[in-house]
């Protein structure tokens, strides 16, 4: 069974996100996701400064198994990138929720947090 902690929000597409404050968000992937990647091999981070669309792609993470784009939810702009993870990618693995978290973000459109999940909500999708 995943790890699913009920303070995040999540993604139809595994994606999780916990709100910094009211327009900061830091953005990794889920539990789930990391399991059914494998062991991560190589993780692609956007620039700092970088805006990105809603549904946009801004990442892209590498495992033995596949490459897995990473989308954003919301309109934003990269504040800070997990640099950590250029030399070391299995923190993904090691620690999804944590030390393997992907970019920190902006928000510039808040609309698209409330397509976002609950943990409640979330937990059916990983079930398959």
């Amino acid at each position: 069974m995943s790890n699913i902690p009920a303070d995040l929000k999540y993604t139809k597409d595994h994606e999780w996100l916990k709100l910094v404050d009211e327009d900061t968000v830091l953005l990794g992937i889920t539990d789930y996701a990391q399991t059914s990647l494998g062991d991560v091999t190589f993780v692609e981070l956007p620039e700092e400064g970088d805006s990105f669309s809603k549904g946009e792609s801004f990442s892209v993470v590498e495992s033995v198994k596949a490459a897995s784009d990473i989308y954003l939810p919301v309109d934003g702009e990269v504040l800070e990138v997990n640099t950590p993870l250029e030399d070391s990618p299995e923190l993904i693995n090691q620690d999804p929720y944590g030390d393997g978290w992907l970019a920190k973000f902006k928000v510039t459109d808040a609309s698209g947090l409330t397509d976002l999940l609950s943990a409640e909500d979330y937990t059916p999708l990983t079930a398959e």
